[in-house]
């Protein structure tokens, strides 16, 4: 089954949000119930990232990449990178993954490679 990451479609004036929201920002007057979700683009280009070398300890791995990407639809999310040599501007393609799992909890994000 293939995981998606959903973005919010005001119904009033079509402006897309990512994270939810609970009023749109465009016509300021929604309610909760009045966006519908839109599944949100996997590719991108790599706008900005950094390296974190000091994680909590939930993590299992030394660093993490980070970045932050321009979907294609012109949207913008951080996801984790698993790129060695990432370079901004560089195109990527996402998949919904396992980020972090705990002893009876696994965390899902998006996992950004080079395309």
């Amino acid at each position: 089954m293939a995981r998606e990451i959903y973005a919010y479609r005001c119904r009033r004036c079509d402006t897309m949000h990512y994270p939810f929201r609970m009023v749109c920002s465009g016509c300021k007057q929604n309610d909760f119930f009045e966006f519908d979700t839109v599944p949100l683009p996997k590719s991108g280009k790599l706008l900005t990232f950094t390296r974190v070398h000091n994680l909590p300890a939930q993590y299992e791995v030394a660093t993490l990449g980070l970045g932050i990407v321009e979907l294609e639809n012109g949207m913008r999310m951080l996801g984790q990178l698993e790129i060695d040599e990432p370079v901004i501007g560089m195109p990527v393609l996402g998949a919904v993954e396992v980020v972090r799992e705990e002893p009876y909890d696994s965390y899902y994000g998006m996992v950004f490679r080079a395309a």
